[in-house]
């Protein structure tokens, strides 16, 4: 006769812990992705909704299947538009990423080492940004980057810049990477802080007693010890900034070229909801199969 244990009583409930994440990712990551994939198999037409074929019912579903095809996707890989568009994007994105972990890990590594009694307010700083609307502070740097904005304003009273001349930096490059820095450093602040916060210091003082210069001790213990931190906070502001929109448009010149404003530019634009599902399905794939990857080459190695 089997004998009940209380792990045997508790499986059920365990099981059901286990399935509610995976039932979240099967309604608002797979079912999505499923349509938005059948979406780019499909072909425009100037109808409700803009393609076809759409489900009819299953007596018609051998008719449904016969209609889709890969033309979509053949179209991203002739025209240099969309290779440009992911290419560029991909480029800003890892710029980007490595802006924001420059500026995050000194922030982060002195958040760590300030007295405990004032980490909280330090947490609370980083985080302050996200109480306000972040199109609204996305809006606001319109007003300091512009040609007659407040920073061409503070140049010219520190004499750095005559009466006559401006600051162009809006609707470029380097607006966008402000904007992107600044949006995005909190995401990469509080994953490098969690590791930091958790290094043993005891370490540091064997390393410096033992003749270790400060500066080695950090490539040596410190560095090595956040890279949890270092690949959570930059696969975090990474993969958003990939597929970024709002900033480019706002920031950025006609001339910038990402892969989130062609899609937007294809869905609401042009109405070519199939293209635009193709590009958005490729973007999935170019993010998370090299991430997938990653792990799994992080489990062999643990």
């Amino acid at each position: 006769m089997a004998i009940t244990t209380p792990e045997n009583r508790q499986s059920p409930w365990r099981w059901l812990v286990v399935a509610v994440p995976y039932f979240w990712l099967l309604l608002f990551f797979a079912a999505p992705f499923f349509i938005i994939f059948k979406i780019s198999l499909s072909d425009t037409a100037i109808s409700m909704p803009p393609y076809t074929p759409v489900f009819e019912g299953f007596s018609k579903l051998g008719a449904f299947f016969s209609e889709l095809d890969f033309e979509n996707y053949l179209f991203l890989t002739e025209d240099p538009l969309y290779i440009d568009a992911y290419l560029s994007s991909l480029r800003i994105a890892f710029i980007s990423t490595f802006l924001l972990l420059l500026i995050g890990y000194p922030m982060a590594l002195a958040m760590a080492r300030a007295p405990s009694s004032i980490r909280p307010t330090l947490v609370m700083l980083v985080i302050l940004p996200f109480w306000t609307s972040f199109l609204i502070r996305v809006y606001a740097w319109i007003g300091i980057l512009k040609p007659e904005g407040l920073l061409t304003v503070l140049f010219q009273w520190l004499g750095l810049l005559g009466p006559d001349q401006q600051v162009n930096i809006f609707r470029t490059e380097t607006a966008i990477f402000i904007g992107i820095v600044y949006s995005y450093l909190p995401f990469m602040v509080l994953p490098l802080y969690s590791a930091l916060e958790k290094l043993d210091n005891t370490l540091l003082e064997a390393a410096a007693d033992l003749g270790c210069p400060p500066w080695k001790a950090f490539w040596k213990i410190t560095f090595p010890l956040s890279l949890p931190g270092v690949v959570a906070g930059s696969m975090i502001c990474f993969i958003p900034i990939t597929g970024e929109f709002v900033i480019p448009d706002l920031l950025g010149g006609a001339q910038t070229l990402m892969i989130g404003k062609t899609l937007w530019t294809e869905f609401f634009g042009n109405r070519d909801w199939p293209l635009a599902s193709a590009v958005a399905v490729l973007l999935l794939l170019l993010l998370v199969v090299p991430i997938a990857i990653f792990q799994n080459q992080q489990k062999k190695v643990g």
